[in-house]
């Protein structure tokens, strides 16, 4: 995958962080490469195959979950796939935002240009299309079977994509239906296996991921100037953010975070005006463990990121098809794990950055400190006025 200044192109190879933020929340165009319609057609292939030899394979002429066992004749099988969507579009709640749907769309649409779906190039084409047009399916936020990948919501997706369901456009929302036509889209008409491959991934989660990523990696760098203000303002010392210090701990994040405090903290007045008669020894643990604490977010942000670039450049659908011998191998990529278990460390992550960050509040509001003749909780006239004191409780 590639992106350009206004295009973001699906070549069937990996999906980047950036790529989900250009169009999610910058709009880019989608382009199909040819390279990616060759794959998806490879993967096609093994499908028309195993339905025009009458193969049993699950999710092409079988029913779903428990139903697996249940057979669907060859007549059948595009009336399955749409009941397969309609049924599974149970979501409830608050709606998702638009870019957070834009952002599934466009995973989905790279993981089935991958070729391992055995979907039909006009699949990719409808969701590209629909991307483009600027036609957002309203998507329940309730719903996903974590265990059994976004069903639900990616259901409320291809409800759109088949002329169905409802969708945000043009400011509004109104039927999907309309909304295709519209916007000049022609409503997917499912083959074997499409609806299947469209419901059953990880793809709300990755795109979640994705955009949360983004946006701690906004958050940490701002935490990072943020404690380098409080530095000053508390009058601290810069002894701590020493590189010997942080060499010997050895750990990748601290030294970084301790590199760009002592480069932000370069030219400050505040440092050296108070390097003599000073009477402290060592600053606050919330000053002084900065490195250590988000250092250790950082690093933990890394790993997160790492898990789920390898999601962005994966296939999660079930059953899997092999182009290169044509097997079709039922499997469980669809398991969401690996992106719960890394959304849970960077939450942990997060909530040491803010509380650290708090500690910082505290500590300059409080003006505990005689060697920085702050007033109490900022006020300009203590007393009369409260100042920051409720901001800082609450």
């Amino acid at each position: 995958m590639g992106s350009t200044a206004h295009f973001t192109i699906l070549d069937g190879g990996s999906l980047h962080i950036g790529d989900i933020i250009g169009v999610a929340r910058r709009g880019q165009t989608v382009v199909l490469h040819r390279s990616a319609r060759e794959k998806i057609e490879a993967g096609h292939e093994v499908v028309k195959t195993t339905v025009a030899q009458d193969k049993v394979a699950y999710g092409v002429n079988t029913g779903f979950g428990s139903l697996n066992r249940v057979r669907i004749q060859p007549e059948q099988i595009r009336q399955v796939q749409r009941n397969l969507i309609r049924s599974h579009a149970a979501g409830i709640g608050d709606v998702l935002p638009e870019e957070v749907v834009r952002a599934v769309m466009i995973v989905m649409a790279a993981s089935l240009c991958r070729g391992y779906s055995g979907v039909r190039p006009v699949v990719v084409e409808t969701l590209v299309n629909v991307l483009n047009a600027g036609i957002t399916p309203v998507v329940p936020s309730r719903g996903s079977v974590g265990a059994s990948g976004d069903l639900a919501p990616l259901s409320h997706i291809s409800l759109v994509l088949i002329g169905e369901g409802e969708a945000w456009f043009q400011g509004l929302i109104m039927s999907g239906g309309e909304a295709l036509a519209q916007a000049g889209v022609a409503p997917l008409v499912l083959d074997a296996k499409e609806g299947l491959a469209l419901i059953n991934g990880t793809h709300l989660m990755c795109a979640m991921a994705a955009l949360l990523i983004a946006d701690t990696e906004h958050l940490l760098a701002s935490a990072i100037t943020a404690a380098a203000l409080s530095i000053d303002a508390c009058r601290a010392t810069d002894a701590f953010l020493d590189g010997r210090v942080h060499m010997i701990r050895q750990q990748q994040g601290q030294m970084r975070v301790a590199d760009r405090l002592r480069t932000l903290l370069e030219g400050s007045t505040i440092l050296p005006s108070h390097k003599t008669d000073d009477p402290r020894v060592q600053d606050p643990y919330s000053l002084r463990c900065t490195p250590q604490v988000l250092g250790a977010a950082w690093d933990m942000l890394e790993y997160v990121t790492t898990i789920i670039n390898r999601e962005l450049s994966a296939v999660t659908d079930n059953p899997l098809v092999f182009p290169d011998n044509g097997d079709i191998i039922s499997a469980g990529n669809f398991h969401g794990m690996p992106i719960a278990l890394a959304l849970d460390a960077l939450k942990i992550a997060v909530s040491h950055i803010a509380g650290i960050s708090e500690r910082r509040v505290y500590f300059l509001l409080s003006a505990s400190d005689s060697e920085n003749p702050l007033n109490p909780h900022l006020s300009p006239q203590p007393g009369l006025h409260s100042g920051l004191m409720i901001a800082q409780y609450t």
